[in-house]
């Protein structure tokens, strides 16, 4: 038999049909019941008569409770008041297992029951809304980069070396040997930039910060081009017209989940290109009229970047950042060799930095001089080194977090609800 699902039911109005789902509320009105039926890919309101079905079925929906499996069969009619606009008039119920005090009911709980409880809680139609939308975001990055020609290159999780110093990777024991589960797959791109020309990874993260903030969990994900033969013009441009398409994608096809999470789209309406774009130094100058106690050469706190947010109607960009607050491989400013070429991409509304990324140095002296300055082993990035020795090109790149573009998007309160299953500093379950 065809397996029909509650999101295709309009091609099947005025017939018979069977559904395989689960309850997710129910109510009756003394010889009527309406069971509220989900299957993963929509709601139905199945209406139960006590005149149209046996003695068996009408019982049977008196015994289903929250969350119990079951298959139902019935006509499909439209109803403009129902939810999808089409209910079920069912003729039989088949109960497949009944679910027995099911935890979460519809009466509030506390954040950390909720999350003992990912697993059943995931199946909320406001954490179903949040994954669809998630769903979309990750296609829409993956679409807007193979739209364009870039290639996808998986980088590794293992890696030899710490880039940036050891404070914030988990380190683990690879045969004997010390290994990095990675925060960044950039190196290894700009290594196949040198074959491909533009190419992006996806992948998990890892950072290992001792952070509760909303804005932070250890394991993320996060999507990363790297563009051979662009500069950090270029990488601006590229910045905005990404997410410019990903805020576009989500309202395009998930209304009705916007609608759900009460998410003012008119703000998100106006993520077009272009993006104001500012130096450091004009938000430094930003914050200090502010009143913040915000000290020049720092990078920014949340508050800070909430503040700097505010002033625009969408995401900003700031650029040119001190040198010594970024990066070893951060091309210098030719222009001011006190500022690199990095560009952060703010959200709007306070969810802060969404991208983070800048022009890579190129120059192959230049970089060994940063690694010894960083007091980096050298013997771990003479791979890297090579690059600049075999046809080296400027090139820039970036890196979007997913989980805090959701959250974004959505209007979150906190990144814990943007993942499946999260993991932060003091949660490895379920």
């Amino acid at each position: 038999m065809e397996k029909i699902y509650i999101s295709d039911v309009a091609q099947h109005e005025g017939k018979e049909i069977t559904l395989n789902g689960w309850l997710y509320n129910k109510r009756s009105s003394g010889k009527l019941w309406f069971l509220l039926v989900r299957d993963g890919t929509g709601l139905i309101q199945c209406v139960v008569s006590k005149s149209d079905v046996t003695e068996d079925v009408f019982q049977a929906c008196e015994d289903v409770t929250q969350e119990s499996s079951l298959q139902i069969t019935g006509k499909i009619a439209e109803d403009k008041r129902a939810p999808g606009g089409y209910e079920m008039q069912v003729t039989s119920v088949n109960l497949v297992q009944i679910a027995t005090e099911y935890p979460i009911t519809p009466k509030e709980h506390g954040t950390a029951f909720l999350m003992d409880h990912r697993h059943l809680w995931l199946r909320s139609s406001r954490q179903t809304a949040i994954l669809k939308i998630r769903h979309t975001i990750i296609k829409a990055c993956r679409d807007f980069f193979d739209e364009r020609g870039f290639t996808l290159v998986d980088t590794p999780i293992f890696t030899p070396a710490a880039c940036e110093g050891t404070t914030t990777l988990f380190e683990t024991d690879y045969f004997g040997e010390k290994a990095y589960l990675a925060q960044s797959g950039q190196l290894y791109s700009e290594a196949s930039i040198g074959a491909l020309g533009k190419v992006y990874c996806f992948g998990p993260t890892f950072r290992a910060e001792k952070s509760k903030t909303r804005r932070h969990l250890t394991e993320f994900w996060m999507v990363e081009p790297e563009v051979a033969w662009a500069d950090l013009d270029d990488n601006m441009d590229l910045a905005e017209q990404f997410v410019s398409y990903i805020v576009q994608r989500v309202l395009e096809i998930h209304q009705e989940e916007l609608k759900k999470l009460e998410r003012d789209t008119a703000l998100l309406e106006k993520v077009l290109p272009p993006f104001p774009r500012i130096s450091y130094d004009e938000a430094a100058k930003i914050l200090k009229e502010r009143g913040t106690d915000f000290q020049y050469g720092s990078d920014f706190g949340g508050g800070d970047e909430t503040i700097l947010a505010e002033q625009f109607d969408r995401p900003v960009m700031v650029h040119r950042w001190p040198a010594e607050v970024k990066a070893f491989y951060m091309k210098r400013d030719e222009k001011d060799e006190s500022k690199a070429l990095g560009v952060d991409v703010l959200a709007p509304e306070g969810y802060g930095e969404i991208i983070g990324g800048g022009q890579r140095e190129d120059d192959h002296d230049l970089l060994l001089n940063r690694i010894k300055e960083h007091g980096l082993p050298k013997e771990a990035f003479d791979w890297y080194l090579d690059l600049r020795k075999f046809g080296t090109v400027p090139h820039s790149g970036f890196g979007l977090g997913i989980e805090r573009t959701v959250a974004w998007i959505c209007k979150l309160p906190h990144v814990r609800e943007t993942i499946p299953f999260p993991r932060m500093m003091h949660r490895l379950k379920p």
